[in-house]
C-alpha cells in the first residue's frame, strides 16, 4: 500500500481536529466544575447569611477543616453550630474579589469575607481574606478547608 502526500495531509488535519476536539471537551468539563463550585459556593453564602443548617451540612466535607481569621479552626459541627447560635444578626453577607481555579478535583477558591452584622444595636463591619479548598466527592463539590485572614491595612 502507498501512502501519498495528500493521505498524510489528510490524516495529519484529522489528527489535528480530533485532538483540538477533545481539549475543547476537557476545557468544557473543567467550565463545568468551575459553574459547579461557584454554585455550591454561593450556596454557602446564602446559608451562611440565612443559618440554614441543612445547607450548611450539604456543601462541606465531613472532614472540612474551617479555619478563622482569629486562629480558631473548626470541625463541621463546630462550624455548623456556630453559624447557628451566633448571637449577632448578620444583614448582608459577600464575597467580592472572587478568583476561582478547578485543579483535577480539587478547587481554589479566594474572596474577600464582607458581612454587615449587628450585635446589641451596634453595627459591625468584618472585612476579611478567605481561602477556600474544595474537593469533588461522590459527583459533589464539597468544602474541605477554609482559612480566614486579616486583610493588610
Amino acid at each position: 500500500m502507498s501512502v501519498s502526500r495528500r493521505d498524510l495531509v489528510v490524516a495529519g488535519a484529522f489528527a489535528f481536529g480530533a485532538s483540538s476536539l477533545l481539549l475543547s471537551g476537557s476545557v468544557g468539563a473543567q467550565g463545568g466544575d468551575e459553574a459547579a463550585v461557584a454554585q455550591n459556593l454561593e450556596t454557602l453564602r446564602k446559608a451562611q447569611l440565612e443559618a440554614d443548617r441543612a445547607k450548611l451540612a450539604q456543601v462541606t466535607s465531613d472532614q472540612v477543616s474551617y479555619g478563622h481569621s482569629d486562629g480558631r479552626v473548626e470541625t463541621k459541627e463546630q462550624f455548623i453550630n456556630g453559624v447557628m447560635t451566633r448571637k449577632q444578626v448578620v444583614k448582608s453577607l459577600t464575597f467580592p474579589d472572587l478568583k476561582l481555579s478547578v485543579v483535577g478535583n480539587a478547587a481554589i477558591v479566594r474572596h474577600i469575607y464582607l458581612a454587615e452584622s449587628e450585635l446589641d444595636g451596634k453595627a459591625t463591619t468584618t472585612r476579611i481574606g478567605a481561602l477556600q479548598v474544595w474537593q469533588k466527592q461522590d459527583g459533589t463539590w464539597k468544602l474541605l478547608a477554609r482559612q480566614g485572614f486579616r486583610l493588610p491595612a
